[in-house]
């Protein structure tokens, strides 16, 4: 067995043993108005999302008005609180709008697809990251990129701190383990509660899953967003990036 590695089985992939029917796409968003409307637009065409939630994380600009324009659910932190608290709160509301929906659906809740407000036009490619969960063969799908289209980029420190810590962790070799595009079942999203705290969130994301017996896979997604560039500011967010990283590594290396 990996260092790390949980001993436990595989979660169940729905509430009642069965793998969900349906996806809740749930967007966090923050002064994301320009992008957000087409981002929204093409996942109407993804065909297995029958709900989607928009968290405004305390933007200042019309993010939430868009949201409401296209018709998605929103929830509205008044104050900046980081994309974990975003996820976790766009979580709490598929359960609370589901609840209203009656046992038919709380017993087997929808999957769960987090997903960039930047995307615009390519969202529409994420229902090939549904499938494997849908279909009962993953726990969580995460979404590998295409070089993306923008110049720039980083010089990859923060990724492979990323991957290493996973491999170190878990065993698992990820090949983007920052990759903020994934599908997974209600119970492989709760089994790893609370989330990492800022940037470190997809990474404990990945390794308490894995930790917790969940079967986790990758699929290529033809998906592009904006590409952090190598002026100052981006490297003041890389800074903070590979700090959330190693904070979220380190806490799960205590655990052990």
């Amino acid at each position: 067995m990996p260092p790390g590695a949980a001993a436990a089985p595989a979660p169940a992939p729905g509430g009642d043993g069965r793998p969900p029917e349906r996806v809740a796409a749930v967007v966090p968003a923050k002064d994301e108005a320009q992008r957000l409307g087409a981002t929204l637009e093409a996942l109407s065409a993804v065909e297995s999302v029958d709900l989607v939630v928009v968290v405004d994380d305390g933007s200042t600009d019309e993010t939430q008005a868009i949201a409401r324009e296209h018709g998605a659910a929103t929830i509205r932190h008044e104050t900046n609180m980081g994309k974990a608290r975003a996820m976790t709160s766009g979580a709490e509301m598929v359960r609370r709008l589901e609840a209203e929906e009656g046992p038919q659906r709380t017993d087997r809740p929808r999957a769960l697809l987090f997903v960039d407000a930047d995307l615009e036009d390519s969202a529409a490619s994420l229902g090939v990251l549904c499938v494997p969960v849908l279909a009962g063969e993953a726990d969580m799908a995460i979404a590998t990129l295409p070089p993306q289209q923008t110049s720039g980029g980083g010089f990859g420190f923060v990724v492979r701190l990323a991957r290493d810590g996973i491999v170190r962790l878990t065993g698992r070799q990820m090949t983007q383990p920052l990759s903020g595009m994934r599908c997974l079942t209600r119970e492989s999203f709760e089994s790893a509660l609370p989330l990492a705290e800022g940037w470190g969130v997809e990474v404990g994301l990945t390794v308490d899953v894995l930790r917790n017996g969940g079967r986790v896979v990758e699929v290529p997604v033809e998906l592009h967003h904006r590409v952090t560039g190598r002026d100052l500011r981006s490297q003041l967010h890389r800074l903070r990036q590979y700090r959330d990283v190693r904070r979220a590594l380190r806490t799960r290396s205590q655990r052990d």
